[in-house]
């Protein structure tokens, strides 16, 4: 691993400093070119790609949207390129098979869902940060044409060396031709981004560096224009899991899939190992505060994860939201708090049978065993009332509230609402 001494930029130092950096086609050159970026030269245009199969992106994606961020903080220019077309394909990185294939109106749907998020992390305008989205020359390009222009410049020998490709063929996982396309697509948008932006790097995480050195080479190979590559390491935990999943699902960036408290919450919730990076990661705390929180232990790390979940939900959801969530959290951790500006989840009568399937329908157990378990090591209350036996029938009175406040530990709290 590069040592920041060693490099001139500050874009370059930055992502090395915040645990950004993981590999690049030309460190030294890239450093070079950030440096008269930052110097008032030619401007070193960067993108990554979001492609839009979800109506909300997740936690995951935050340290891509991060990166655009830092390079704007280090005068770069960067582009959110919205991936309508590419999302038609199924990108099979990290994949075991094949993306379901999503209509045009869900696309479409996906695609405002998730443009909003991204004005709070950069500044976007004339000479700033673009949003485009590679529909604009994917759907207009003939297939003739396609093959003509890039398909002379790749050989199929090197796709399936790929990891992305060799990994399915071992498991003798199928992969369609449709997704063998992908990386001739996400070429091409580097391709397109160059000739029409001047756009000079990609990024992304590790598992895309098949892909984007893909874009390097048509680059060079089709226009002799030499451009960079740079990736970062996936968001994972110190047990080397991948962040952004719960026993109740992803962690959405959107407040419309994923209430604020729980979202604040799931930063308070992270391993004690794991507050020091994420604060270098997602927040803009200067780098000796997060060195002395980090080193901070017993309860007291207990404070450090309050300011990581407090700067992380600021910038996402708002300062307001995130003190609104402390509060709330801090009610419910003295036992008997308010329910009100908890989570709230739908849940029908005729759905419930017992007061397990309540906590199971509610996320907070997998199943009416876990639930079971949880009951007798005294971890469910119902009303802040511990609940011993959940194989009893749900009492009239409860059913009859409008909604029923359900804790799981300390930690845990939300508000079923009934229908």
């Amino acid at each position: 691993m590069p040592t920041p001494a060693k490099y001139k930029s500050s874009f370059v130092n930055l992502i090395i400093d915040r645990g950004q950096y993981y590999q690049a086609s030309d460190l030294d050159a890239l450093d070079a070119a950030a440096l008269a970026s930052e110097k008032g030269g030619k401007p070193l245009v960067g993108y990554i790609g979001f492609d839009c199969t979800a109506p909300s992106l997740h936690v995951g994606s935050l340290t891509q949207i991060f990166l655009l961020r830092r390079l704007q903080q280090c005068g770069g220019k960067p582009i959110a390129l919205m991936g309508s077309g590419t999302t038609r394909i199924g990108d099979p990185s990290d994949k075991n098979e094949a993306r379901p294939v999503l209509t045009l109106e869900r696309i479409a749907e996906n695609k405002a869902g998730i443009q909003s998020v991204f004005e709070k992390y950069i500044e976007f305008g004339a000479n700033q940060a673009k949003m485009v989205d590679n529909i604009e020359w994917l759907e207009n390009i003939g297939w003739l044409e396609m093959l003509a222009e890039i398909g002379r410049h790749f050989t199929i020998n090197k796709m399936i060396a790929l990891d992305i490709v060799k990994r399915r063929l071992d498991q003798e996982s199928p992969i369609t031709f449709l997704e063998f396309n992908y990386m001739l697509l996400q070429a091409y948008d580097f391709l397109e981004l160059s000739r029409r932006y001047d756009c000079n790097l990609q990024m992304g995480g590790s598992d895309q560096w098949g892909n984007i050195i893909q874009g390097v080479e048509l680059c060079r190979r089709a226009d002799n224009k030499n451009v960079f590559a740079l990736t970062q390491p996936l968001l994972m935990n110190a047990a080397g899991q991948k962040m952004g999943k719960t026993a109740a699902g992803a962690v959405w960036l959107n407040a419309d899939m994923l209430s604020t408290f729980d979202f604040w919450q799931y930063w308070r919730n992270v391993d004690d190992a794991d507050v020091g990076k994420l604060l270098r990661l997602l927040t803009e705390l200067p780098l000796d505060e997060i060195a002395r929180l980090e080193a901070l232990g017993g309860a007291e790390i207990n404070d450090a994860k309050k300011i990581l979940a407090g700067e992380i939900t600021a910038l996402c959801h708002g300062r307001e939201a995130a003190d609104a969530a402390l509060v709330t959290a801090n009610a419910q951790f003295a036992g008997g708090g308010a329910s009100e500006g908890l989570p709230e989840i739908l849940i029908a009568k005729s759905d419930l049978s017992n007061i397990a399937s309540l906590f199971v329908l509610a996320g907070l157990a997998e199943s009416n065993g876990e639930a079971k378990r949880l009951a007798k090591g005294g971890g469910l209350k119902i009303e802040d009332k511990t609940i011993s036996d959940v194989s009893l029938p749900i009492p009239d009175n409860l059913l009859s509230c409008y909604n029923i406040k359900l804790s799981l530990g300390k930690k845990r709290h939300l508000n079923v609402v009934l229908k």
